[in-house]
């Protein structure tokens, strides 16, 4: 198969018109009779197509589906979006990851509120004009919702692109997805772009997957050079990922006199952001050689960043606030938690679980200094407040201990 690659990136793909005409009604006629009956496919509001695109970025589309049902049906229209409280927005949010994305879509939903007199902008520049809208998400939106004759270029789209035209470039380079943007303008169905778009979604999802299990499934085979010469298993090329990082956190389970549990939400610049959690301290530390004051000493400088008012109180008062054990009064158990291990997706964390006792004078200090961010809260209650599956783990770890 021939393909011309300029030096300015234009492309000559080496089709026919003819072979071209071919290509996009053999894809759409498969589509007519395989594509897949997903919810937001039931409607051209572009407001239902934006929430399943932000939602289907990492996250597999049988678990988007129950998520987009319970979104919309909280929050059906860009206005409901734009207005909905932070703790509505992170419940209906929790467990998809990733939570930058839907404080970025609200603030879309905002900038859409003053923009564009509340309605979805309807063309590319405006589109990407939009908070945590990118080339792809805007595509998707514009060629599904207004029949604008984009590309909308994601993995799967490469993927069959380099398999096509047996194309060796790393597709995890930006000049790669332009190069590909290039040959997919030739190829996209400008009378029915949004489909063409989601033809290629599902067969990439569907058929031509990275394993490639039912190659002679695939209705693009007369056109799939890999097919023809064998090779689909060497496409796409891409890089290794660099090697995630690792991280090692001190996490507080904190209990007042009340038996209540201490949550800190997590701020602007912190991963998980707006989201409920163990008051979490960075520290490099062996947790098996540590010793308890190695574990604890961070505890007080934790405060201090909360306000030093509150460290210094808590070194005065060191006697009341210490680490649960059997020779605490208040702790007739000890607690040894083992170490537990989350991943995102650059980054491992490696945590261990600290329990510490406050007495009532520091516990209500520390509320009174900062209501919004902190609060005290009986096990039972915890699901009133929002929080990621790293803090689902910590939960579990604590509730099975109390339970031995």
């Amino acid at each position: 198969m021939t393909m011309t690659i300029y030096e300015d990136q234009s492309v000559d793909i080496g089709w026919s018109s003819t072979k071209i005409q071919d290509f996009r009604r053999c894809l759409l006629n498969w589509y007519d009779q395989n594509g897949r009956d997903l919810p937001w496919r039931r409607s051209c509001d572009p407001y239902q197509i934006w929430v399943s695109e932000i939602m289907l970025q990492q996250t597999q589309v049988a678990t988007v589906i129950p998520y987009f049902e319970r979104f919309i049906a909280t929050l059906p229209n860009i206005e409901a979006l734009a207005q909905a409280d932070q703790a509505t927005l992170m419940s209906l949010w929790q467990g998809l990851g990733y939570y930058s994305r839907v404080r970025n879509m609200q603030e879309a939903a905002q900038q859409i509120m003053s923009d564009y007199q509340g309605r979805m902008p309807d063309t590319m520049p405006d589109l990407l004009s939009l908070k945590g809208v990118g080339p792809y998400t805007a595509a998707a939106i514009g060629s599904i919702a207004f029949g604008l004759v984009e590309p909308a270029v994601d993995g799967n789209l490469m993927r069959i692109v380099a398999r096509l035209f047996e194309l060796d470039h790393d597709i995890s380079q930006v000049k790669t997805r332009k190069l590909f943007t290039q040959i997919l303008r030739q190829l996209i169905d400008p009378d029915r772009p949004g489909d063409f778009n989601q033809a290629l979604m599902d067969l990439g999802a569907t058929v031509m997957t990275p394993a490639n299990l039912n190659p002679e499934a695939s209705p693009l085979k007369e056109f799939d050079g890999s097919y023809q010469h064998g090779t689909a298993h060497l496409y796409p090329v891409k890089k290794k990922k660099a090697k995630a990082s690792h991280h090692h956190q001190l996490v507080y389970f904190v209990r007042n006199q009340k038996g209540q549990w201490l949550l800190n939400r997590h701020q602007d610049q912190q991963l998980l952001t707006g989201l409920w959690h163990f008051p979490i301290y960075e520290q490099d530390l062996i947790f098996e050689s540590a010793t308890p004051s190695e574990f604890i000493e961070p505890f007080f400088e934790w405060l201090g960043q909360q306000d030093i008012n509150l460290k210094e109180v808590a070194l005065h008062q060191q006697v009341h606030l210490s680490m649960a054990n059997a020779e605490s009064p208040y702790m007739p158990f000890d607690q040894n938690f083992s170490p537990i291990k989350h991943v995102f997706s650059h980054r491992v964390w490696h945590l261990q679980i600290i329990p510490i006792y406050m007495e009532d004078e520091l516990a209500q200090r520390l509320v009174e200094f900062n209501p919004e961010n902190f609060v005290w809260v009986h096990p039972q209650d915890i699901n009133l407040y929002p929080y990621s599956s790293l803090q689902a783990k910590l939960y579990q770890a604590v509730q099975s201990d109390s339970m031995e």
